[in-house]
């Protein structure tokens, strides 16, 4: 795969997580979440700018004007979708109450997207996915991890976790609690966690 579709499919799956991060934002009115969506809007901004670049760049070696307009509006269109969810989640950047009907809507769910901070003295830094089970002992399966600028969407079990990353992480409501003090060092494993 070139830089070109490596970028393409990062500015997806971004606007994806965005869309995501957005909703749970609104649905529990979770201001931090929301600021996340904001941070993410920084590198999809990168991302649609050096797209379109490469593109222009390409049509020009290659000659092949249509590719590199498709290739523009695929990206202008990923970019209305995380515009979307910058809307979305500015309701609740603001402040302002959630709807009657998206407090029912929350008590007929019982999974939750959350976005966790892992600091130095976590025994998440330094261990991989696989080694730290986290949807065994907590029910909270990562999906994107957020390093430094960068992203790493749909992590394996071979995936290392450092200190300073974002997890972004779905499950039942009950387990973020113990994903949040885990990645703050508040909580510890047992030898039995590890197993």
């Amino acid at each position: 795969m070139g830089p070109l579709e490596e970028m393409l499919l990062e500015i997806k799956d971004t606007s994806e997580l965005m869309v995501d991060l957005a909703y749970s934002s609104l649905l529990y009115n979770n201001r931090d979440i929301a600021e996340e969506v904001y941070q993410m809007d920084g590198r999809m901004r990168e991302l649609e700018d050096d797209i379109q670049e490469m593109a222009v760049q390409k049509a020009t070696e290659d000659k092949d004007i249509k590719k590199a307009l498709l290739i523009i509006r695929m990206a202008q269109s990923v970019g209305a979708i995380s515009n979307a969810a910058l809307k979305i989640a500015d309701v609740v950047r603001r402040g302002v109450p959630p709807h009657p009907v998206i407090q029912l809507a929350l008590r007929e769910t019982d999974v939750i997207i959350t976005a966790v901070t892992v600091g130095e003295g976590s025994d998440l830094a330094g261990a991989t996915l696989g080694k730290v089970k986290l949807a065994t002992n907590s029910g909270m399966f990562v999906i994107a991890i957020r390093r430094g600028r960068r992203y790493i969407y749909g992590p394996d079990r071979s995936t290392m976790i450092m200190a300073g990353d974002a997890l972004y992480a779905r499950g039942p409501e009950d387990g973020e609690s113990y994903l949040r003090d885990l990645a703050g060092g508040r909580e510890h494993f047992t030898p039995k966690d590890l197993e």
